[in-house]
């Protein structure tokens, strides 16, 4: 029996056309889930043999609302499938791989998700490129999540629900929180996934990166928070610890005491060197710790909106 795939994106370009060519080596039936692109990826799509879902204008994009939609039409097309592979837009998928994920979720029926090394294809065109690489290199065994690209076991997904679509980020960490609750394994194996093109060459794209994953934190800890596991609680509070509450304090200290209170900045560099001799390298962890700032921003914005009874758009660094 063949493995589905299901590929998002919007305004991808050549990157769509080489990521449906990758599926299509390896699954069947391909599903694309278009957010409404002008630069068209939709005929694209469609010549490569894909099945196209457009969403519906009208409602507000999210990454989670186009793999519901991709769910919803692979259960029309095919309702006795096992497993789905999702892929993002942007993304090539590696000869072999879903052999690979294949056997490791057979091996054990308490597996809900498989994923693997995702790699950025070009980690040397930027420093932005080359800190998402390492990002990606997440350690083997049992996770906790997934990001875009995972093979999935269909019953897992349907059991909770599939994907919380009014998200704007995180959506996959959080469908993976509702998996364990439920029983079900994350699975990260020593195998070859996916070149991912992130395509970041400037500091404002790496900032506005961090800031959705604050924003991310934010809401899956309001969300699952109070959980015995404390759902991202713990990220929420770093990110205003280094990015808000560290650089106020030392600002006001400033004002109304004296300069030598941006010494209490010294604490970034501080905790750099810490990182570092974790043995991720100065240049990851100076980034780390820097990236607290826009974290911050996000968390606080996600709480601001959510005071005034609203939802933030997408936040797009592309």
């Amino acid at each position: 029996m063949s493995v589905a795939a299901i590929a998002i994106g919007r305004n991808e370009g050549e990157r769509l056309v080489k990521c449906l060519a990758s599926l299509g080596a390896q699954c069947a039936p391909v599903i694309y889930v278009d957010s409404g692109s002008t630069d068209g990826s939709v005929a694209a799509a469609k010549a490569a043999g894909a099945h196209v879902v457009d969403l519906d204008l009208s409602v507000p994009f999210t990454a989670a609302r186009a793999r519901n939609a991709g769910i919803n039409a692979l259960n029309s097309l095919d309702s006795g499938g096992e497993y789905v592979q999702f892929v993002d837009g942007d993304c090539e998928l590696r000869d072999g791989w879903i052999d690979a994920a294949r056997a490791a979720i057979e091996a054990d029926a308490r597996i809900a998700v498989v994923c693997g090394r995702r790699r950025e294809r070009f980690p040397e065109a930027s420093r932005w490129n080359r800190l998402i690489d390492a990002e990606w290199d997440t350690p083997v065994g049992d996770a906790l999540a997934c990001g875009g690209d995972a093979l999935i076991r269909r019953a897992a997904l349907n059991e909770v629900g599939g994907y919380p679509d009014d998200m704007i980020a995180g959506e996959e960490p959080e469908m993976c929180f509702r998996l364990r609750a439920k029983g079900w394994t994350i699975l990260r194996i020593d195998a070859e996934m996916t070149w991912h093109d992130a395509a970041l060459t400037r500091f404002g794209q790496w900032w506005v990166r961090n800031t959705r994953a604050g924003h991310a934190y934010a809401e899956s800890a309001a969300r699952h928070g109070d959980s015995p596991e404390r759902f991202r609680v713990a990220q929420t509070r770093r990110a205003l610890l280094w990015g808000a509450a560290l650089p106020a304090v030392a600002a006001l200290g400033a004002v109304l005491i004296g300069p030598w209170a941006l010494l209490l900045m010294l604490a970034w560099p501080l905790q750099a060197l810490r990182l570092a001799a974790r043995g991720m390298g100065l240049e990851r962890a100076w980034f780390l710790t820097l990236g607290k700032m826009p974290e911050a921003q996000g968390v606080l914005s996600y709480y601001w909106n959510r005071l005034r009874g609203r939802r933030r758009g997408l936040i797009e660094y592309k």
